[in-house]
């Protein structure tokens, strides 16, 4: 495998950092927790901390394992030495759909967002986004890093700084269940609120582009425990600050919350939020483009499995771009888009935890590693049958 040796290791731990936490807080944040609190009011703050439960395990999983696998592909690797290429095949084929069913989630969510400002050509615009972005990684890998890096910053900080704003808003009221929580109405939230979780092993992808390969664990513990501290103090001042039936009512919760400290905070959350989304969809095509590469060139697809004299893989860039901007052609509906990708990422999950309890003998990381799998195996079983 050659054309590996020419990957350019321009990663550090901060930008790998960034593009965890960029593929993970995009545009989920900004939605689900008033769908989260319409379906289950209070009680959805308990399904936020079981997902965040479930996805630390799988994180920690993989973190666990990641750095037994620091050659090319370290998904693949993984599944393959664990699993059989049997089995590695489709579970990394599973994987790249959902990456790419990913980009197209964002860049519809991104075209909601532009709409609040009553522009037209939304899908011109979305297509262009993501031309542009395949653009700047295609120029190298230390642009889209850097590129990744300041959009991370500039949607972290203000989300966190709204909710330590809203925090003096907080009333004990507000988080008191006006009614019981039913068993259907828990699974239902938990399913939804996993999307705003997915995205966090992006920083395990570019293993040959790191400047040290031991830093990939390291760096998806930062990410998860960025993510966890994030979204569960911003939701509990959601929640504490407006109450459930404001939230519940509202299809932007960030920015109804947010008027209570800015009177007109419509435009500047939409603006936070396509920030997020941009920081996003940066993330999922570097990940993306890395796995199609690294499949195509395990099984010597001409072309795909080739890298460009900047050590970036434009086939594999345009490729899994151009089909993320068609699938927009047949959907541009945010719900079915993310619907696909929360499921066909799922899987995978599961049979991080599972390598990781196959692999790692202590009692400690057998217990994670069965939490993991078996949170994420009910969740997938209830969105089928639930």
């Amino acid at each position: 495998m050659a054309e590996t040796s020419s990957y350019r290791r321009s990663l550090g731990l901060f930008e790998l950092v960034s593009l965890g936490v960029g593929g993970t807080i995009g545009s989920g944040i900004f939605v689900v927790p008033g769908i989260a609190a319409r379906l289950t009011g209070v009680w959805s703050l308990c399904a936020w901390l079981i997902v965040a439960v479930s996805a630390s395990c799988v994180l920690y999983s993989l973190a666990s394992v990641s750095a037994r696998f620091t050659d090319s592909g370290s998904f693949y690797s993984l599944f393959e030495s664990v699993f059989g290429r049997k089995a590695a095949v489709p579970l990394i084929v599973l994987y790249l759909i959902s990456s790419i069913f990913g980009i197209s989630t964002i860049a519809a969510g991104i075209g909601q967002y532009i709409g609040y400002f009553g522009l037209a050509q939304v899908l011109v615009i979305e297509i262009g986004v993501i031309a542009g972005f395949c653009g700047i990684n295609i120029i190298g890998i230390a642009l889209a890093g850097k590129t990744e890096t300041i959009l991370t910053l500039i949607k972290i900080v203000p989300l966190v700084l709204i909710a330590l704003l809203l925090l003096p808003f907080v009333r004990p009221e507000n988080l008191v269940p006006a009614a019981p929580l039913t068993a259907a109405g828990l699974f239902a939230t938990v399913i939804i609120v996993y999307w705003p979780f997915t995205g966090f092993e992006i920083s395990a992808i570019p293993v040959e582009e790191t400047t040290d390969p031991r830093m990939i664990r390291k760096s998806l513990l930062c990410v998860m425990a960025i993510v966890v501290s994030v979204y569960l103090l911003l939701n509990i001042a959601l929640m504490g600050s407006v109450g459930v039936t404001v939230l519940a009512a509202s299809p932007a919760p960030v920015a109804s919350a947010a008027a209570l400290i800015l009177a007109d905070a419509g435009p500047v959350v939409a603006c936070i939020g396509i920030v997020a989304m941009l920081s996003a969809i940066n993330a999922y095509i570097v990940g993306t483009s890395r796995i199609l590469q690294n499949l195509s060139a395990r099984f010597g697809i001409p072309r795909l499995r080739d890298l460009g004299g900047r050590g970036t893989p434009v086939s594999a860039l345009v490729a899994g771009c151009g089909i993320a901007a068609g699938l927009l052609l047949f959907s541009n509906h945010f719900d079915q888009l993310a619907s696909i990708s929360v499921i066909t990422t799922l899987i995978p999950y599961l049979f991080f935890c599972i390598a990781s309890w196959i692999l790692i003998r202590e009692t400690r990381m057998r217990v994670v590693s069965a939490v993991g799998a078996f949170s994420t195996f009910a969740i997938l079983v209830l969105y089928f049958f639930v």
